[in-house]
This record gives C-alpha cells, sequence and structure tokens, in this order.
C-alpha cells in the first residue's frame, strides 16, 4: 500500500518506522516546519523529519496544508491511504477524501473520551484508571471518525505523560500495521458523540500549583505535566524571599497537619512534607527556574523552603 505519512512529535516516530520496514510503501512524509528552539532559537527539525531523512524518505512541511498548491501536490502523490499521528495541522475535506482509503488517524485516547489536541495530559490529569490508542477513519470534524480498532492501557499510579506517550506510541505503532494489514474486514464503528469528552490543550497558566486544591490532585497535576510546561509553584526560602520552583515529582503521604495549604509541616533527610487544602505532598524532585533538576534532599541542602504559594 502506498502510504503517505503526517506526524511531528517523538510519539509518531514508532508508527513511521514500523511501517517503513513493513511491505508498505512511504511514498512521503509529512511534518511541521522546522521551529526556533532552546536559548539560541535556532531552527530545529522535528523528531519525524530527522527519522524519515535518516532513511531517505521525501520530507514535505507545508505550512499550512489547506493552502490549493499544497493539496495539488498531495494530491498528485496518488496515495493509496495517508496515515496521521500528532500532525499538528487541520487537514482539508479535499485532503481527507485524496486518498483511495481516506485519512487514518493514531489517536492517543479511547474515543469518544478526550477528543482533541491533549489527551494524555487530560486522561492523567482526570485521574482516569485507563487509556488507549484509537485507530480512527477521518472526517472534517474533530476526532469524531468511525473508530477501526482500539487497545488498552492501564494508567500506573506514578505514570506521567512521558512514560504514558512512550507506551502509548509503541501501542499505536503496532495497531497502525494491524489496521493496515486488516484494512478490507475491519468494521468502522461509529463513535457515540453523547459519551465524548475534550482534551483541550494544555496552557502554561494551568501548571501553576494551587495548594489549597488536595494533596492527590496536586500530584495529577505534576504527572500530567510532567515532561511540559512542569508544575510551578512560588516558593520562600531562608535564602530566599521569593523564587519560582518547578516541581518534578511528588507524592502524596498519610500524615496529620492542619496547617495552612503551602506549609512545609516537616522538613529533613530526603522529604518535604506540603500542606495542601485537603492530605500531604512530599516533594521528591524539583528544579530552580535556570537550575538542573535535583532531589529535595540536594535542593534542602542549599535552600531551606519555608513556605509555597
Amino acid at each position: 500500500m502506498r502510504i503517505v505519512f503526517a506526524g511531528t512529535p517523538k510519539f509518531a516516530v514508532e508508527s513511521l518506522a514500523i511501517l517503513h520496514k513493513s511491505d508498505h510503501e512511504i511514498i512521503a512524509v509529512y511534518c511541521q516546519p522546522d521551529r526556533p528552539k532552546g536559548r539560541g532559537k535556532v531552527l530545529t527539525a522535528c523528531p519525524v523529519k530527522l527519522y524519515a531523512e535518516q532513511h531517505n524518505l521525501l520530507v514535505i512541511q507545508p505550512e499550512d496544508f489547506s493552502n490549493k498548491q499544497n493539496q495539488k501536490e498531495f494530491a498528485s502523490l496518488n496515495p493509496d491511504v495517508m496515515v496521521v499521528a500528532a500532525y499538528g495541522q487541520i487537514l482539508p475535506i479535499n485532503t481527507l477524501q485524496t486518498p483511495k482509503f481516506g485519512c487514518i488517524n493514531i489517536h492517543a485516547s479511547l474515543l469518544p473520551r478526550w477528543r482533541g489536541a491533549a489527551p494524555i495530559e487530560r486522561a492523567i490529569l482526570s485521574g482516569d484508571k485507563e487509556t488507549g490508542i484509537s485507530i480512527m477513519q477521518m472526517n472534517e470534524g474533530l476526532d469524531t471518525g468511525d473508530v477501526l480498532l482500539t487497545q488498552k492501557h492501564l494508567i500506573s499510579n506514578n505514570e506521567t505523560s512521558q512514560s504514558l506517550t512512550e507506551s502509548l506510541s509503541s501501542i499505536g505503532a503496532e495497531l497502525i500495521l494491524e489496521t493496515l494489514d486488516r484494512l478490507n474486514e475491519l468494521p468502522a464503528i461509529p463513535q457515540n458523540n453523547d459519551d465524548a469528552t475534550y482534551a483541550k490543550k494544555i496552557s502554561k497558566v494551568e501548571a501553576q500549583i494551587d495548594w489549597s486544591q488536595s494533596a492527590e490532585n496536586i500530584s495529577l497535576m505534576i504527572r500530567a505535566f510532567n515532561p511540559r510546561p512542569i508544575a510551578k509553584t512560588n516558593a520562600k526560602a531562608k535564602q530566599f524571599e521569593k523564587k519560582v520552583i518547578r516541581i518534578i515529582e511528588a507524592e502524596t503521604v498519610q500524615y496529620e497537619s492542619s496547617k495552612t495549604p503551602g506549609t512545609i509541616v516537616e522538613l529533613g533527610k530526603g522529604i518535604c512534607y506540603v500542606a495542601t487544602g485537603n492530605g500531604i505532598l512530599n516533594l521528591i524532585k524539583v528544579q530552580l527556574t535556570g537550575k538542573n533538576k535535583v532531589s529535595i534532599k540536594d535542593f534542602n541542602n542549599a535552600y531551606q523552603l519555608i513556605k509555597l504559594n
């Protein structure tokens, strides 16, 4: 089968790789244009482009896929199918209808739950116990197409967005290959729109910790926002009045305290208990802005925390 692949982040690379190594033919790879990255704002290629170039695959990076010339170029490739995995652009209806078997999306949730841009983060943030991959026939709606295959995946108690992304990437790769190999026999199952939830894009504002929330909710937030945008809080220590620190890792603990949320209730070797609106959170790994990530023990050897807000 002649495949055009469209994807941008690391999540999509494993799917591209498994299709590239299969009996199918990758005739072109679409990804987002190179973007400035880092403090030096150096133009940087995305993970999908790096893989494609390493394997001498044709790379196409339109700034706007809806441009008529870009759609014409796509049609000239004469693909049997387009496989989409976190591409980052909305595909126009003409594009969806061009391939013989249409466009098929690898979506990181069990649709119709968590349609949209951030299904992995929203699943963790909401305390979901399971998620998975849905292989979906794309239509004009936002992740509203018929589902061809799904596979469930349990969310562990210490799961972060990074670890969950890696797991779902592997599942998605296996599932898309199975889908293409069985495309003529798979039933297309319509989604129940009444059960739909939407995973809106994560904003940096959401990463500010509100210590009046419960320890459980803050813990979910820290896991959901790792590796980005990273949960953060204002901090006061003996060595400084106010600085921003990022909370990389934390855990809920059984500990009784009636102190004001954000107060450090116990500080010792390897522990830093913080009062919340309900329960206690123990900080494990943190990062001061502009510094490296360190254990709470090393952090408190340099700065003794007093209050978070």
